[in-house]
């Protein structure tokens, strides 16, 4: 049987016909008896009809090709691509080796699936990640090692960083923060000051020294019970002698950079800082009237001067929404305290046959007034049996009298720093605090630690700045796919450097339809994450079980997708 095709031409068309046939002879002639008329069907079909008589064989589809594995791809594909736009792998070694690619490796495992070590070579073959690097073969002690080998390079690593993105006369920010720690081995490990609310466990601190813009440029950890001002000193001899910046201006908050932390800057030359001062201090500006509420009638921001500060600009601001803010807060803690107060009166009253003592009443009596610092604003009176209290009215209308009110203090002169821009570079430090939430959050999770030896703590945190390096481009560039306001960087700039920042008009649209500009649905950096990894690196068997023959194919990216990677350049 053949599958023949006949062409006949009549009064100017041309006509196909397509006939299943059998050829046989009779008395030595050939001839062909049509068996059926194939002309109906799809060319395609009528194709393998054709190929079918002609001896070829065909195996049903799901047998022909089999799918072998199925692998996440697209978040690793925009980590990794990101990475090497910012050419950061250069930075760690300029020189291709094992460990640098095992320390890329962990920098992308950290924002796509931030685990332990261990949990962290199981994952990665879930992805494409080990394949792409070539580390599938990789164990926890190699990692290990890949670790000490990332710590030692630290410092030429951080100075790399900083010849990049940092320049003389510019501002760097910093700041502290800790972590807390399982366990009690590790020498870092102290009971201090923890930022992170969770009582009878030791902390790590470590503090963070950043751009103006917030990019990561180098980190150091210090045992936990370390105070926040000591640190200042290892950050100047690292920027001036490890970076080679001779004019720069630190900008710290009030906590970090004491007196004493700024009389010692002031020997430092050609270094600068903008601070803030304490209450204490505003307090005592009010008193010697060197700051008064007049000020601020028809500004909200003004300089003055005091012999307390001798060669120093004071930028006095004036922000009323703080005032009601704050005036709200004090209300409702003098409310709490009193009713906390109340309590205890009752069950003094009760102990009818075993008063309770005047130091006992006293002990309970300090635990609720200490609790939300509330003791300076009332007057007990205690004795066996027997408590009550009163407000200190004139206590509270003079801290009354400075809600609202903060002086912004620097070095830097007017002629090279308007009094606006130095309020407005102060606030910068919202970037490092920015970039420690984001840490301790679900994108990085430097929290809790578990490694028992400083060295590995230590590495431990860089690994985590380095992520955030590449975190930090990544928002960036998806600001318009993400919840962020896409203009806050030139609002920044214009906007009144004392009142509350405000989310532009496009930021609150985004946030009201919960869409782009583009129409895209707006996502946060982890859901963008995700959506980009259901985006696979399929790997197909061609043949039999026994065959030998593979290929790989990526779907074509979705509309979203597509966009993701269009931002990021890739």
């Amino acid at each position: 049987m053949h599958v023949a095709r006949i062409v006949r031409h009549y009064k100017g068309k041309r006509y196909v016909t397509t006939l299943l046939r059998t050829s046989f002879r009779d008395h030595g002639k050939v001839k062909h008896r049509t068996l059926g008329n194939l002309s109906h069907l799809p060319e395609h079909v009528i194709d393998l009809i054709r190929r079918s008589l002609q001896g070829e064989a065909f195996t049903p589809a799901d047998e022909a090709i089999q799918t072998l594995s199925t692998l996440p791809h697209g978040h690793v594909e925009a980590v990794l691509g990101t990475i090497r736009k910012l050419g950061l792998a250069t930075i760690i070694s300029s020189t291709p080796s094992r460990q640098r690619d095992l320390v890329v490796a962990l920098i992308a495992e950290r924002l796509l699936f931030p685990c332990s070590k261990l949990a962290t070579t199981r994952h990665w073959l879930n992805t494409t990640l080990a394949r792409e690097l070539g580390v599938a073969d990789a164990d926890t002690k190699e990692l290990y090692q890949a670790m000490d080998w990332l710590l030692k390079r630290q410092p030429a690593i951080e100075a790399k960083l900083a010849r990049r993105h940092l320049e003389e006369k510019g501002l760097v920010l910093y700041d502290v923060s800790s972590s807390y720690y399982f366990g009690a081995t590790c020498p870092l490990a102290r009971y201090g000051h923890s930022r992170d609310g969770k009582k009878g466990l030791p902390i790590i601190v470590y503090g963070l020294l950043t751009d103006a813009s917030g990019r990561p440029i180098a980190v150091q950890v210090y045992p936990g019970n370390t105070a926040d001002p000591t640190t200042v000193p290892d950050q100047v001899r690292k920027v001036r002698e490890r970076f080679g910046l001779k004019r720069i201006v630190l900008v710290g908050d009030r906590g970090m950079l004491t007196q004493a932390r700024i009389d010692a800057l002031r020997e430092e030359p050609g270094w600068g800082w903008i601070s803030a001062l304490r209450s204490s201090a505003v307090r005592k500006l009010v008193e010697e009237g060197s700051l008064q509420r007049s000020l601020f009638d028809k500004v909200n921001l003004a300089e003055i001067s005091s012999p307390e500060f001798p060669g120093e600009r004071l930028i006095a601001c004036y922000n009323p929404l703080l005032a009601d803010r704050r005036r709200h807060q004090r209300e409702a803690l003098l409310v709490k305290t009193e009713e906390a107060l109340a309590r205890l009166a009752r069950s003094v009253e009760r102990r009818r046959k075993k008063p309770w003592l005047r130091e006992e009443i006293g002990l309970k009596a300090g635990r609720w007034v200490n609790r939300w610092k509330m003791a300076k604003h009332f007057r007990l009176t205690i004795r066996d049996g027997h408590i009550s209290w009163e407000r200190r009215t004139q206590a509270i209308a003079a801290e009354q009298a400075l809600d609202g009110m903060y002086v912004i203090r620097t070095s830097e002169k007017k002629r090279a720093m308007s009094a606006g821009d130095t309020v407005r570079h102060y606030k910068r430090l919202c970037q490092v605090e920015r970039a420690v939430r984001t840490w301790k959050g679900l994108d990085l999770l430097v929290r809790p630690i578990f490694h028992r030896v400083p060295p590995r703590v230590q590495a431990h945190i860089f690994l985590c700045m380095l992520a955030y390096y590449v975190a930090w481009a990544m928002r960036r560039a998806w600001a318009p796919l993400l919840f962020a306001d896409e203009e806050v960087e030139a609002d920044r700039e214009a906007r009144d450097p004392v009142a509350p920042a405000e989310p532009s008009d496009s930021a609150r649209e985004k946030r009201k339809t919960k869409r782009t500009q583009a129409g895209y649905p707006a996502q946060s950096f982890r859901s963008l994450m995700a959506h980009l990894g259901t985006r696979c690196r399929v790997t197909y068997r061609v043949g039999p079980a026994s065959s030998t023959v593979t290929y790989q194919q990526t779907p074509e990216p979705t509309a979203l997708q597509a966009e993701a990677l269009r931002l990021l350049e890739l």
